[in-house]
């Protein structure tokens, strides 16, 4: 079990354990530091496959502004800093776990990592606004400057505001890797219904969880929605039986077997790409990410 917090399967209705507690910190070391036991390794997957994506959106276009990203879910700005910066999540590991950072205060980590992602930001930076109900993680990825704007809203709940709504104007991508079952269908419906056309959208969603409610709502915007079939991404290890009972029972349920995935005891998710036919048609997601 993690240090620092005590799991429950109270944190959906399928058994997966409830890390509330480390996802609206003042910073991020709570999180990092109870996720790294775990092998918490989702953003890392997403790294490479955001920036095979973002790298194909640019090269559809004629000028080089930068790509408007929608990260989902953003918290910390996690996956913001692995598509914008030149570090990966052992660094951010490093960074945030090592016994140099434990002593300073909220605004004092602030600071350093302000100056510790400038000097690490990659030149063909996205523009990326993060969404999350978690208000305190939002501030913090939105204070040192891994978001360019965030929204602290509960899209499963509230529409959008009107300042999230002008904000989300010429969204190009949607990315998330850990939060469709906490986010459902609504939070979709309700972002593309802020838009005037419809962005990619690449989500990485554990196997005990279907995506067939929100594909549905990407199909009637006009996105084709594919899954990548060559293999499965781990997330994390199961925090204990308990929870590893509950995934199993959630995975038979859906006629999911876990032979050669969840029995190696880590959650597994899969990988869903959706664009318009037209972009389907023009570059097949197996060119689109030849490395999968």
């Amino acid at each position: 079990m993690a240090p620092g917090v005590t799991p429950t399967t109270a944190g959906t209705d399928w058994g997966k354990a409830d890390f509330e507690a480390i996802y609206n910190c003042p910073d991020p070391r709570r999180y990092f530091t109870t996720l790294q036991p775990l092998e918490y390794q989702i953003p890392h997957h997403g790294q490479a496959v955001f920036r095979a994506v973002a790298e194909a959106l640019q090269r559809r276009r004629s000028d080089r502004p930068p790509l408007r990203v929608v990260d989902l879910c953003c918290s910390y700005g996690v996956n913001a800093a692995l598509l914008n910066h030149d570090v990966t999540l052992d660094d951010l590991y490093r960074h945030y776990a090592g016994p140099a950072r434990q002593a300073l205060s909220s605004s004092q980590l602030a600071s350093d990592d302000r100056r510790f992602f400038a000097t690490r930001r990659r030149p063909d930076a996205a523009r990326v606004t993060g969404i999350d109900a978690a208000d305190r993680a939002v501030d913090y990825a939105r204070s040192v400057g891994l978001i360019d704007r965030g929204f602290p809203e509960n899209l499963e709940r509230d529409a959008p505001s009107p300042a999230l709504r002008s904000a989300l104007d010429g969204t190009e991508l949607i990315t998330v890797t850990g939060g469709v079952g906490y986010i459902t269908a609504r939070t979709f419906a309700q972002l593309f219904d802020c838009l005037t056309a419809p962005p990619w959208v690449a989500a990485f969603v554990l196997r005990a969880v279907s995506y067939q409610p929100i594909s549905a709502v990407l199909d009637r915007a006009g996105l084709v929605t594919e899954k990548v079939t060559t293999r499965t991404f781990r997330q994390r290890r199961f925090t204990g039986d308990d929870e590893r009972r509950a995934a199993f029972d959630a995975l038979a349920a859906r006629g999911l077997s876990v032979t050669g995935k969840e029995s190696d005891g880590f959650y597994h998710a899969d990988l869903y790409v959706s664009r318009p036919a037209a972009d389907v048609a023009a570059l097949p997601l197996v060119e689109l990410l030849p490395a999968l």
